[in-house]
């Protein structure tokens, strides 16, 4: 990437004038560098001058010039300027565009990701407990979990993706509980259904599956051995759904979790021993507690109760014990914002228990559906929330991941069904599918013309001096860079505003520039970058976990043909 290569040369520039600036050479911070915000100040721009000044006991001025001469001559950099207090900016060859066009066509979908870094991710996400259909709550951690797991495999990570089973204690049981009662009343055996138990249409259907399997078999007999099988048929039909929903909304599971394997394999009794004999678990008046305030927590928590039955905490206890052993390098967990409180017991427990993989909590805000403004109204045939099913029925797969990552994880999404089922340009997802889509028609047309796409090397692309068509190639060179960061920072919303800009560049080329011409050149070169931004775009879109269509329907009647003639979506 450019970005490597300027750093590299900033460093190299800071070591030569070091002597003169009074700096010790083998001392020296790395250079950072970043992208102006205005074009007229560069291509980049470093800060190293106003670093290094308290060091040298000079002013930041000086620092840069000092740096800049000897940039200057550099194969990449065709100017450099000192400007404001002391930033360094870089006004970059021509000849580096050329180079990373040339990197994307000969790349492929390979382009933004790195090779293989030889450590190992988990992302454990949904993990919503097996009591009943997924709701639009974990829609956004679904959206999130999943395409950070595209990003971090995309900055070469071995990535394996993890859904928690909650199927223990006393929810799982009422859950139970509430099938073997609609089981039993389909046969006129009185029975009610729990006064805290579930009262959604969709427990009357899995018990009405179940009677149409097995009869009346399991009306008569022992009630206890009835309830054990209900609750077994129950959730493997609950935890079939599950996956035929993630399966509709594009995500992955790799492994699924059972937090009961934690209880009968002694799992939890044996952190809870760890953690005693570390020093961070005590007895207090009938009850284990964990010392999670010498973490920094503002109590201690109960492992085992009094009546010896472990908390929700001490299985999570265990299954970051379990995870540790699996041999991962990071732990990545995908919480909603409620659950902020347990963040720090959680990091608490596992530097207690001597875990040595990162543990990093992403906390995801509440979405609020919306349809042109109001609250929305669905069927809600799941009881008492609305289905993620029923919201794929309605907006579609794509147009739901893509929107549920539009915003950073840490604030609050409305969701506006109406607006986000739009076919038009003032909808992201439609706006970037389009652009795909749009250059997907070039390419049919370059052929049927009989126009073939030219090996990288031969693309004339010395032909490209337009302003939208510099400013294209400058976006696309940016995708490494947004992938890097957005895998480092746990940010996928950064991919979907990225894209939105691509799309935004290539809409601004196409209209400016017309791509099938009479010059068979300039033809060649400008089918080339549009394939370059195509690329691009399939491949965020992919990380996103967002298809990328061939071809769409116009834009609100649009008439792209009145206007460039050959060039028509």
């Amino acid at each position: 990437m450019i970005q490597d290569t300027l750093v590299r040369l900033v460093a190299d520039a800071v070591a030569a004038a070091a002597p003169d600036l009074g700096l010790d050479a083998s001392d020296l911070p790395p250079p950072e560098i970043s992208r102006p915000r205005q074009k007229e100040h560069g291509d980049w721009s470093t800060n190293v001058a106003l670093v290094l000044a308290s060091r040298a006991g000079k002013p930041p001025r000086a620092v840069a010039e000092a740096v800049a001469a000897r940039l200057a001559g550099a194969d990449v950099i065709r100017d450099v300027e000192v400007a404001g207090p002391g930033f360094i900016n870089f006004f970059l060859d021509r000849s580096w565009l050329d180079d990373a066009l040339r990197e994307i066509l000969s790349e492929g979908d390979r382009y933004g990701r790195v090779p293989p870094l030889g450590q190992r991710v988990q992302v454990e996400f949904v993990s919503a407990n097996p009591t009943g259909p997924l709701h639009v709550g974990t829609a956004r951690n679904a959206a999130i979990g999943d395409s950070l797991a595209n990003l971090l495999e995309a900055a070469g990570f071995d990535v394996e993706r993890e859904y928690y089973f909650n199927d223990a204690g006393r929810q799982f049981d009422l859950f139970g509980e509430s099938v073997e009662a609609r089981y039993l009343q389909r046969f006129g055996v009185p029975a009610e259904v729990p006064q805290d138990g579930y009262q959604g249409d969709y427990v009357a259907d899995i018990a009405t599956d179940i009677a149409a399997e097995v009869g009346d078999s399991l009306v008569q007999g022992d009630p206890a051995e009835r309830r054990a099988r209900m609750i077994r048929e129950a959730v493997e039909r609950t935890v079939a759904g599950i996956h035929r929903t993630l399966e509709r909304f594009n995500v992955r599971i790799d492994t699924w979790f059972s937090e009961v394997t934690l209880h009968q394999t002694g799992a939890i009794d044996d952190a809870v021993r760890r953690l005693r004999d570390a020093g961070f678990a005590y007895d207090s008046e009938g009850a284990i507690f964990f010392a999670s305030t010498r973490f920094g927590d503002d109590k201690d928590r109960v492992l085992i109760r009094s009546n010896g039955a472990p908390t929700y905490f001490a299985a999570d206890c265990a299954y970051v014990l379990d995870k540790a052993g699996r041999g991962f390098d990071r732990l990545v967990y995908v919480w909603g914002a409620d659950h902020h409180g347990s963040v720090k017991r959680l990091e608490a427990a596992a530097q207690a228990l001597g875990v040595r993989a990162t543990v990093e909590v992403v906390l995801y805000q509440l979405v609020s559906f919306l349809r042109a403004g109001q609250p929305a109204k669905m069927s809600r045939r799941a009881g008492d929330f609305i289905s993620l099913d029923e919201l794929l029925d309605e907006v579609g797969s794509d147009a739901a991941r893509y929107t549920l990552l539009t915003r950073s994880s840490d604030s609050p999404l409305d969701f506006d069904i109406e607006l986000v089922t739009r076919q038009s340009m003032d909808n992201p997802v439609y706006y970037v599918q389009y652009a795909h889509a749009r250059v997907a028609s070039l390419l049919r047309m370059a052929l049927q013309e009989g126009i073939v796409p030219l090996s990288p090397d031969d693309v004339p692309i010395g032909r490209l001096v337009e302003d939208g068509e510099l400013e294209l190639v400058r976006k696309l060179t940016e995708f490494p860079e947004v992938v890097a960061l957005a895998g480092e920072i746990l940010a996928p919303h950064r991919l979907t505003r990225y894209a939105e800009e691509v799309a935004a560049a290539f809409h601004r080329f196409y209209s400016e520039c017309r791509v099938i011409t009479e010059d068979r050149a300039l033809t060649e070169a400008r089918l080339a970058l549009a394939t370059a931004a195509k690329t691009v775009v399939a491949t965020a879109l992919s990380m996103l976990g967002v298809s990328a269509p061939e071809s769409m329907e116009r834009v609100d009647g649009a008439q792209e043909g009145d206007r460039v003639g050959r060039d028509v979506v």
